[in-house]
């Protein structure tokens, strides 16, 4: 009878002994590769929520940008541009300029490839004396914005004022006592009343715009303009000295002015919901990396625990199978087998333990996972190398755990043995 019908025999004698000792090793596995998964799955998981994380974040970024663009649309325009004779000291003690430009200028610079600046508007401003008001107004003359043709249209911050209609400022619909769709003359003509502006506390409270042509008739300044407003980009390289050099070289004769507070305020606006954006996938991963600490932690400790209580089981069984053995461990040893002999039975029993605990253990920690987490996922996750350290593991486990027992038995005095019994 060679070893191996020796260590089938004891199995088959002793069942209870050998379940008890597979069981151990089962849920060290199994524990094992339950906290291997949970991590492992923790971290994918993680990526996944990251990835969508940012994907809702891009779409709320765009949405976010575009309230941010409508807000910042009321700000206005935040360049100026102007003819380069134009005294800026006149300028601001008229309030509008008293130089003038060919209407044209603008289709050159919207036919252009200028990326730095959009939404163009074209107008005519000129402080006058309302002959049948008797009132001294800024008249405005406007066509709305000319689209850059080279640019997917946008929604434009400023419409046309309709040909025929005026817009008042507050301090003129409000004195005159006029609103929307009354009718009144000016300067000789008759136009309706198209808008009735809330108070802005500046010189548009005592402006009226109308359409350009119009405007050009009345101050009988026929395709001209004195001014053209712009909306600077919030982007890489678009520093004012660029922008004035890019538009004068399109424009010769030309100086353009730049509203700061305007540019600062526009410029904050969008670098806070990129911010924000950033910080919400930044709280999200820290949350994931503080959750991940917590169960590492855990398993740090509950691991160790139950492989150390696992291989003192496993310890006190083969030292009980021992005991129970002498007799027959005795009469192997009378009959001539060897220390080495008797090594070998237990600790084959022991490999026996460890390689069919290591796998079941596999098996069910990924049962268990597929239960409590997802088919795919855990499949994803699961590969040869968890197989490999299944059954390294569990069978380190099981001879570690036995040598001593194997050891002691295999070292007993037969002489001794049989006489005792």
């Amino acid at each position: 009878m060679n070893i191996w019908q020796l260590v089938v025999k004891e199995i088959s004698r002793r069942k209870m002994n050998f379940s008890l000792g597979l069981v151990s090793v089962v849920i060290a596995v199994t524990t094992l590769m339950g906290a291997l998964i949970l991590l492992r799955a923790h971290d994918v998981r993680t990526e996944q929520i990251v990835a969508q994380k940012e994907e809702e974040t891009k779409q709320r970024m765009v949405l976010m940008q575009d309230d941010y663009r409508k807000i910042m649309k009321k700000l206005g325009f935040n360049l100026l541009i102007l003819p380069k004779d134009q005294q800026l000291a006149d300028l601001y003690a008229n309030d509008y300029a008293s130089k003038y430009m060919p209407e044209d200028y603008v289709s050159a610079l919207s036919a252009s490839k200028i990326m730095s600046i959009r939404h163009l508007l074209p107008s005519l401003q000129q402080k006058i004396k309302w002959p049948e008001k008797q009132r001294t107004i800024i008249l405005i003359g406007t066509r709305g914005e000319v689209p850059f043709l080279h640019r997917d249209p946008k929604e434009p911050m400023l419409v046309a004022v309709p040909k025929g209609t005026m817009v008042l400022g507050y301090e003129l619909h409000q004195s005159l006592n006029l609103k929307q769709g009354d009718k009144v003359r000016f300067f000789g003509q008759d136009f309706m009343v198209h808008q009735c502006n809330e108070e802005r506390g500046s010189k548009d409270d005592i402006s009226i715009w109308i359409d350009l042509k119009q405007a050009q008739d009345i101050l009988n300044r026929p395709d001209q303009v004195n001014a053209i407003l712009a909306l600077k980009c919030i982007c890489a390289g678009d520093d004012i000295s660029l922008i004035r050099k890019e538009i004068t070289a399109i424009l010769p004769g030309t100086q353009v002015i730049e509203q700061g507070t305007k540019v600062i305020t526009r410029a904050e606006a969008r670098e806070r919901a990129a911010q924000e954006a950033e910080e919400a996938i930044g709280a999200e991963i820290q949350n994931r990396e503080k959750l991940k600490k917590e169960r590492e932690t855990y398993a740090s400790i509950m691991v160790p625990l139950v492989l150390i209580a696992c291989g003192v089981w496993i310890f006190l069984l083969f030292l009980s199978n021992v005991r129970d053995r002498q007799s027959e461990i005795g009469i192997f040893r009378a009959i001539g087998v060897r220390a080495s002999g008797i090594l070998k039975i237990f600790l084959l029993k022991a490999l026996l333990i460890g390689l069919i605990g290591g796998f079941l253990g596999f098996i069910i920690g990924i049962f268990s996972g597929i239960v409590f987490l997802d088919l795919r996922l855990v499949l994803s996750i699961v590969d040869f190398r968890f197989l490999l350290l299944a059954i390294v593991l569990s069978t380190l486990l099981s001879l570690l755990a036995s040598w001593i027992p194997a050891l002691l038995a295999s070292q007993q005095d037969p002489a001794i043995v049989l006489r005792e019994e």
